[in-house]
């Protein structure tokens, strides 16, 4: 996919003249460079590096951006590899006047949290990816994102975030002059293999973190619902950073033909893919392994809650059954103890106080009562 070189006697600097009020816009024989390109140098933390290559190697790193735009225009044959980290938006304006981006690849670049795609503009390549790295400490997956401008001399990289390395794929392609002499494209593959490559490590911390759930799960951790539910949510976004970059990668390939891509590169470009691929049903695995042990563990939680729901009742009948018995044992009781009492009276005029037969009649008539609740509470099964 060769991408023309620009023609920097005859900008047409569309960008400037869409993003800035005609009554600001500077006239157009004004050799002053935009207010924000001058103060830009390489000493501000969100510029990484900047370079000057030809025929693959380097020649010079420009100790500001208004400099590499000085070198590019004088060496026609060169190309120019910017690298930013989370850049301000004066120096995202000042490289958008100055290679010609569009406004809208601009706006996506400077609001940051865009889904991966890739977008042709005119002569101008924009490419968005999400990076992924995992963290061993939390045990949780961190995302970053990536966006890429490539044209016939340059490329742009902004990044948010902390991954991918960038650094380490300049050095791989500095070291391969052969192939970073293809052009821009060349680095834009080895950057996708970057990413793609970074994503293995996420695999294998997320494969663990799934081996541990499950023991988790089957051993009863209260937590381990929410330890799920949030490597879920993780697995959502890293579903959303592959599986587009599978059809990212297929559009590629498919212009091959159109843009009469390097053999070199389509060899490149098709083992990403293939990574990207397996990386993407390795992703899709873990979100259906993750709905599956939700599901166990709800299931186990509903089998324990019912465990304890049933040696509740149990208890509680078993509750119930002493309290049977104690209140036969206390009706039994209560009989003699009614005619007792009565009998205890100091009255005297009482019935069969004087009568012969009273006494035996009165403990007679206790033990009566006594036998008759007896057997009917056993009768009952409350004895």
């Amino acid at each position: 996919m060769p991408l023309s070189p620009r023609n920097r006697n005859a900008r047409k600097h569309s960008w400037r003249r869409s993003a800035q009020p005609a009554a600001t816009e500077p006239p157009a024989e004004t050799p002053a460079a935009p207010a924000a390109a001058a103060p830009v140098q390489l000493d501000s933390a969100s510029v990484v590096q900047a370079a000057l290559y030809r025929e693959g190697r380097r020649v010079s790193t420009p100790d500001s951006l208004a400099e590499t735009f000085r070198q590019l225009r004088e060496h026609p044959d060169g190309m120019a590899w910017i690298g930013l980290h989370r850049p301000s938006e004066g120096e995202i304006l000042s490289l958008a006047a100055e290679f010609d981006l569009h406004p809208l690849a601009v706006e996506d670049a400077l609001e940051a949290h865009q889904r991966p795609k890739l977008e042709r503009y005119g002569d101008t390549l924009f490419v968005v990816l999400r990076a992924a790295r995992y963290l061993d400490a939390p045990e949780e997956v961190d995302f970053g994102e990536l966006h890429v401008f490539i044209g016939g001399d340059f490329l742009i990289t902004v990044r948010h975030g902390a991954a991918p390395d960038l650094s380490a794929v300049r050095r791989r392609m500095e070291e391969t002059p052969d192939l970073l002499a293809l052009g821009p494209e060349a680095a834009l593959y080895a950057i996708l293999d970057a990413v793609v490559d970074g994503y293995a490590p996420v695999v294998t911390g997320v494969q663990t973190d799934i081996d541990e759930i499950e023991t988790e799960v089957f051993g009863g951790d209260p937590a381990v619902s929410r330890r799920i539910y949030e490597l879920s949510r993780e697995m959502v976004e890293f579903q959303r950073a592959t599986r587009p970059l599978v059809g990212m990668l297929h559009a590629l390939m498919a212009g091959f033909a159109k843009y009469g891509t390097h053999e070199e590169l389509q060899r490149y470009l098709r083992d990403v893919a293939d990574h990207v691929t397996h990386t993407s049903e390795r992703v899709d695995g873990f979100r259906q392994a993750l709905t599956d042990i939700l599901t166990v563990n709800a299931t186990l939680v509903t089998q324990q809650q019912n465990a304890e729901m049933r040696a509740l009742a149990e208890a509680g009948f078993e509750q119930n059954e002493e309290i049977k018995k104690i209140s036969s044992w206390a009706a039994i009781l209560f009989a003699p103890t009614l005619v007792g009492t009565i009998y205890g009276m100091n009255f005297e005029s009482m019935p069969e106080l004087n009568w012969t037969f009273g006494y035996p009649f009165a403990i007679g008539l206790m033990a009566l009562v006594c036998v008759s609740l007896y057997f009917i509470f056993k009768k009952r099964d409350w004895l």
